[in-house]
């Protein structure tokens, strides 16, 4: 469903694209048939000049509407990232052929000043063609300027801009016409090359305009992005629970913007935590970048802060290998660690050995700091699997439990209690309730007495797993 929302969104933009294009291209047509005709009659080159100009805005359109109708074709195999970079070629394309036609523009108009005289004559046709000019021209501008805001079209933008332009050149010439038709009522025959004069400042500014298009679509092709949307891409993305950004990329392919970033994590950062983490900082990019399309890749590293025994254990887990019973101490001014190393039960005494001495040396290596490495290797595996014990050996755990429990006075609820054999050894696993408020150490302690005082009373017994829980309230649940 949201891939039919998304499709008839873009397939409704494209048609809003084109025809506003279209009806831009239209009107140029107008516009430069008035010009010329206008021009020629009476010889005045800054109208010609505007029809030349206005010759080159219905050029622009055209190409405008084709790079719009291009650039709203999907991403193919040989297009990845879709085919937006059409329309800042086009932007291009307009850019260029702005500064050619200001080039004869300006030839024409020193030629008039220095070289030949034209004889201008001016009529009420020209202005009136002038006025309408910039009337067209404003409603044009606003309605490309509307929808490439919309959608984020530079090639709109660019026509847009491109044809704002010509409000200011057409008032351009209608001064120039006003002073040649002054120069006939006063007699003053300099103000005859006014007109010459008035098409310089046209050419002038078409070539400001032209050189900042051309600017802003090399950097577009080039993958330039406006100052500072790095930086603030890169603080967005920097969410809770990010160490470091290492690399932030942005590149704009016409409307669709892409968004790269690299971030790295504490390496015992959960999946769950990740995927969170990820989803974050898309959204955050999003608040920024509207629409983009975004790739956040997150890299675990080892984080200042991390806990020794938890760097313990990630780097059994990248071996593959179980540890448990972690304990550090200080021993004479020097960090002992010592732990249970779980290794494959079918692995004779060389090879399980051999394991614990390189996963001691990777210790080592990862904390410089320990002074003595002690593993205690057990076996692990299908072959330790749990066998179910006897009613008589449950029974028998049963009531040395409920013994245990008495003597020591212990109100903690056992339940869940399972009894099992590993190995041929007795097994026993139960839950144990505490109060709320009490401290963990003390529910520890009292959890080794439980457990010494088991073993105690039947050897046999190989592990006891207590888990310790706070009792649940009357009004809970």
């Amino acid at each position: 469903m949201a891939n039919s929302d998304s499709t008839h969104t873009q397939d409704q933009a494209n048609r809003e694209k084109r025809l506003v294009a279209l009806s831009s291209v239209l009107a140029a047509v107008g516009l430069t048939g008035m010009k010329l005709v206008i021009g020629l009659a009476t010889g005045s080159l800054g109208i010609l000049s505007e029809a030349a100009h206005s010759g080159l805005d219905l050029a622009a359109a055209a190409v405008t509407l084709l790079a719009v109708r291009i650039s709203g074709r999907p991403a193919s195999e040989r297009y990845t990232y879709g085919h937006g970079k059409v329309e800042n070629l086009s932007a291009l394309v307009e850019a260029l052929l702005l500064l050619v036609t200001c080039a004869w523009i300006i030839y024409e108009a020193v030629m008039r000043l220095f070289v030949r005289h034209v004889e201008v004559q001016t009529s009420l046709w020209a202005f009136i063609i002038m006025a309408a000019s910039i009337v067209i021209d404003f409603t044009r501008s606003r309605a490309l300027y509307r929808v490439a805001k919309k959608y984020d079209s530079q090639a709109l933008e660019a026509d847009a801009l491109h044809f704002s332009t010509d409000i200011w050149s057409s008032s351009v010439v209608i001064l120039g016409l006003g002073l040649v038709w002054l120069s006939g009522r006063l007699g003053l025959t300099w103000l005859a090359k006014a007109d010459a004069v008035s098409a310089l400042g046209v050419a002038g500014i078409v070539i400001y305009v032209s050189v900042q298009l051309g600017r802003r679509t090399i950097r577009a092709l080039l993958d330039g992005v406006s100052p500072g949307l790095r930086d603030e891409v890169a603080h967005a993305v920097h969410v809770p629970g990010v160490l470091e950004v290492a690399r932030v990329r942005v590149r704009q392919s016409g409307p669709e913007a892409f968004v790269d970033a690299a971030l790295t994590i504490s390496r015992d950062t959960s999946l769950e935590a990740a995927r969170d983490i990820v989803a974050r900082a898309e959204a955050a990019v999003r608040q920024i970048v509207p629409q983009a399309d975004v790739v956040v890749e997150v890299q675990p590293v080892v984080a200042q802060d991390e806990d020794q025994i938890t760097a313990v254990r990630m780097l059994a887990a990248r071996r593959g290998l179980g540890v448990h019973s972690i304990r550090i101490y200080e021993i004479a001014g020097r960090r002992t660690i010592e732990l249970h190393l779980e290794v494959r039960e079918t692995l004779d005494m060389r090879a399980a050995h051999s394991q614990a001495s390189e996963f001691e040396g990777a210790l080592r290596k990862a904390l410089p700091a320990l002074g003595e490495v002690i593993t205690h290797i057990e076996p692990v595996g299908e072959g330790s699997a749990t066998q179910v014990a006897t009613r008589e050996e449950e029974q028998q755990i049963n009531e040395a439990l409920a013994q245990v429990l008495m003597e020591r006075r212990l109100q903690c609820h056992p339940h869940q209690v399972r009894v099992y054999r590993v190995q041929g050894q007795l097994a026993v696993s139960f839950h144990c309730q505490f109060d709320a408020g009490a401290k963990i150490t003390e529910a520890h302690a009292l959890t080794e007495l439980v457990e010494r005082d088991l073993r105690t009373r039947l050897p046999a017994i190989r592990r006891v797993i207590i888990h310790s829980e706070p009792e649940r309230s009357e009004n809970a649940g």
